[in-house]
């Protein structure tokens, strides 16, 4: 699924980093890798899949090793909310989707993000008010289309 969104982004003549590592402090664990990155706006994107992540729509718990699986996905969806925390306390816009959205729909969200990015005069706006309808996190259904 990145790689359609990254096609489609591509089409509409956006040009971006893709798997960039991203610093969000001093240890060796602060960092987190966008799908797709826009660094000069400060626009990090991320494909969340729905195993991993736990997409309220498909989801399917496994039933074997249960306990382990629930904190596996768990610890997931927490690392999701601390990198997202993060990289807003320093400026970034994060946008978070699932894999399952479709990617024509997704482009046109980050277009639409990035170029308001882009005709800001200042580029690190406080971070407290730089949210969009897809930085909820994870386990927030924010669509009306039945995504995410």
């Amino acid at each position: 699924m990145p790689r359609l969104c990254e096609s489609a982004l591509h089409r509409r003549g956006e040009r971006f980093r893709k798997d960039l590592p991203l610093r969000w402090g001093d240890g060796p664990r602060q960092i987190t890798r966008g799908d797709v990155v826009f660094t000069r706006v400060r626009v990090a994107v991320f494909v969340d899949g729905c195993f991993w992540h736990g997409c309220p729509d498909h989801f399917h718990a496994p039933r074997h090793n249960a306990a382990y699986w629930r904190q596996k996905l768990l610890a997931n969806q927490a690392r999701d909310a601390r990198n997202t925390a993060a990289l807003r306390a320093r400026g970034w816009t994060v946008l978070r989707f699932w894999e399952h959205e479709e990617p024509e729909d997704v482009a046109a969200i980050v277009c639409a993000v990035v170029r308001a990015r882009r005709s800001r005069p200042e580029r690190r706006p406080d971070p407290t008010t730089t949210k969009g309808p897809h930085e909820a996190g994870p386990s927030t259904s924010t669509t009306t289309s039945g995504g995410r």
